[in-house]
């Protein structure tokens, strides 16, 4: 099946071999984001709120590119430095994904995320 790669410069470059997201058919699958603005510069350093908004504004912003939304994600995959921060994660991820439509997750402690980051979110979306 033929794939097309998704680039916008509404979000963080890709900081290694890879892309913000391939098209394969109707699924789109976006790489982890964390919270560097389109700029490349780290939002909200120490402040695990701060950063998950930007991380959800990064996908919003690759989704976007692909012609999808939010509304379109099926699948989201969160890795965190502190399952502490579990909480305050979660409220600013509600804010933007509704509990009767939400789609599917799993939350992740790990040891380290790129430029010691307190969060990074990956997602799958389907055209509707």
């Amino acid at each position: 099946m033929p794939h097309q790669i998704i680039l916008t410069d509404q979000a963080p470059a890709p900081i290694g071999p890879y892309s913000q997201a391939v098209k394969a058919g109707a699924t789109v699958y976006v790489s982890g984001q964390i919270p560097l603005d389109a700029q490349g510069q780290l939002v909200g350093d120490g402040d695990v709120a701060a950063q998950t908004h930007q991380v959800l504004k990064n996908l919003t912003a690759v989704l976007a590119a692909a012609g999808l939304g939010l509304p379109d994600v099926v699948k989201c995959s969160i890795f965190v430095k502190d399952l502490g921060n579990f909480a305050t994660i979660n409220q600013v991820y509600g804010s933007y994904f509704e509990e009767a439509t939400a789609p599917a997750r799993e939350t992740v402690e790990v040891a380290r995320l790129p430029r010691d980051v307190q969060v990074e979110i990956s997602c799958i979306a389907v055209e509707q």
